[in-house]
């Protein structure tokens, strides 16, 4: 009921509805506002996701012997699991060009596992393909690539898989998950503004750093984790989320 609520609380009598597919749901939601606009059926539209903490998601991810006792560790031979966060991000999506845009978005569903991804990440692979097909950007045009990152053995491990065959290992990346923690829900909406941050940013173009013990793990290829003081190049951005069930979303945004 989260989009009913808002609209109620906003007094918006427009179209609502909410997406609930575990932690692709708020990256999903920017493919169906990119639905409604070309199908003429808004001109703008509010779009994110929230989530919050509770027992029962803490029991839930304990009982799959996923959550990690200290900060997370994404793509270490150390990793252990998630940390749980919490939030919300919204953004306001219209047909006026704004300093960033929406590119594309790629969604799949592999339907490998309910709580496992396919170990050779097809599902996530044909996401970000078709999110870069849809934005018309070829692979050497991206800057950054936003990772799942949960630090769980088996999605890190495809996800980098994933990334070596698309991007090869001298694209940036890193997960921002021991930063803010996995969101759940919010983390597609969450993550993707903080890449929107990093692209209208007045700074010197620096890219969050992978925090993690710098331990690699010899099964995973070495892809190109981000180190203090690093900057992006190119201004077209990634960001990936996968869930539960073989829910796999990816978007591309870049500057206008």
């Amino acid at each position: 009921m989260t989009a009913e609520l808002a609209a109620r609380y906003l007094d918006l009598p427009g179209l609502r509805y909410t997406i609930s597919t575990a932690c692709s749901s708020s990256a999903k939601a920017f493919a169906s506002a990119r639905r409604l606009f070309d199908s003429d059926r808004c001109d703008a539209a509010i779009v994110g996701g929230s989530d919050s903490l509770c027992a029962l998601t803490l029991n839930g991810f304990d009982s799959l012997d996923s959550l990690a006792t200290d900060v997370c560790n994404p793509f270490s031979a150390n990793r252990r699991g998630i940390n749980i966060g919490e939030g919300a991000c919204v953004f306001v999506m219209t047909r006026t060009p704004g300093p960033v845009r929406l590119c594309g978005v790629g969604e799949s569903s592999d339907g490998y596992h309910m709580s496992a991804p396919d170990p050779d990440g097809q599902g996530a692979e044909i996401a970000m393909k078709a999110a870069l097909a849809e934005a018309g950007v070829a692979r050497g045009d991206v800057g950054y690539v936003n990772l799942h990152g949960t630090a769980t053995p088996k999605n890190d491990e495809m996800e980098s898989r994933v990334i070596e065959r698309l991007f090869g290992l001298e694209i940036p990346c890193g997960s921002t998950k021991a930063l803010i923690g996995h969101t759940l829900g919010a983390a597609g909406a969450q993550e993707l503004g903080l890449c929107w941050l990093l692209l209208t940013g007045e700074d010197d173009r620096r890219l969050p750093p992978h925090i993690w013990d710098g331990v690699r793990d010899p099964r995973l290829p070495p892809i190109n984790l981000i180190g203090d003081g690093v900057r992006w190049e190119r201004d077209v951005f990634v960001s990936n989320s996968f869930a539960f069930g073989g829910s796999n979303t990816s978007v591309v945004i870049g500057r206008t």
